[in-house]
């Protein structure tokens, strides 16, 4: 009978228990929320008594720099923003090592934050880039400055930029190409003025890792001399090209010598009639795009 009367106790007791917990929620959010309007309560009224403090000083602090003051000290651990960050991360968006400065009509390259690595500045007013724009940064891996209006690049502008892969210059002003950086893989330089003089006659020799180059709609009368054997892409379309010769992409005096890796060569819009130079062309898998007859 006894255990009768214990299994009975049981049975009732374990409902009162499980209806307990909402009544602890309500209770809880109620405290939060009382909380919440103290903590505001006493910062407003620490951060009135801090004004009258700062007025009494005769110096100005505005209200975000009062509140944390009044804060979590955690943020007082917080290294500040250098100044000469500040100003283009506030005219840009700066995001996880890039840099956005797009359509914002600035004239010159502004000061980088030192570990950006991606710079996108199209579409501006930008007519010069200086040796001192890119001096400290040696993080960039790809900069865009299409839609421009360059007209001058320094020599060595872009020498201390031993990891850029991407460098994009097209629709600017240029007549001539600055020296390259050495890890290049994309170049495009569409939509200029350069000529063939504007290019030395390495330009790309030594860029041994360059797979695309997009030199189409400018004014060059022949084709850049000793290009790499790392080239996929190479768009000259557009150009005032009327001649090559059995060495602009092959070897005259190696007949077995094939390039491997060339895919597309773009030559439409040339004053060349490409027929009548077939034996240029015996070391490529595919033939240029243009005019053959």
């Amino acid at each position: 009978m006894k255990t009768l009367q214990t299994t009975i106790f049981l049975f009732v007791f374990v409902p009162l228990v499980n209806s307990a917990p909402p009544i602890q929620q309500e209770s809880l959010q109620f405290y939060e929320y009382d909380t919440d309007v103290t903590m505001g309560s006493l910062i407003q009224q620490d951060y009135e008594m801090q004004s009258k403090d700062i007025r009494k000083d005769g110096t100005n602090v505005s209200l975000d720099t009062s509140l944390r003051l009044q804060g979590d000290d955690s943020e007082r651990d917080v290294p500040p923003t250098k100044d000469t960050n500040l100003p283009t991360c506030l005219l840009c968006v700066c995001l996880s090592g890039s840099v956005y400065c797009e359509e914002i009509d600035i004239e010159t390259v502004p000061p980088l934050p030192k570990e950006t690595a991606y710079l996108y500045a199209r579409f501006n007013k930008i007519k010069r880039i200086a040796v001192s724009d890119f001096a400290d940064i040696t993080t960039l891996r790809r900069i865009d400055f299409s839609g421009n209006k360059i007209e001058e690049i320094e020599d060595g502008a872009f020498s201390k930029l031993l990891l850029l892969e991407e460098l994009s210059l097209a629709e600017n002003r240029l007549i001539k190409l600055p020296v390259l950086p050495p890890k290049l893989t994309t170049f495009n330089a569409n939509q200029n003025r350069i000529k063939s003089r504007g290019i030395k006659a390495n330009a790309f020799k030594k860029l041994t890792n360059l797979a695309y180059l997009y030199l189409g709609h400018n004014a060059l009368e022949t084709v850049p001399l000793n290009l790499p054997e790392s080239l996929r892409i190479l768009h000259l379309q557009y150009n005032n090209i009327t001649t090559i010769t059995d060495d602009t992409f092959c070897k005259s005096n190696n007949t077995r010598y094939i390039r491997t890796r060339m895919d597309e060569i773009r030559m439409e819009g040339n004053p060349i009639l490409l027929a009548k130079h077939v034996n240029a062309f015996s070391c490529l898998r595919t033939l240029p795009v243009g005019t053959y007859y």
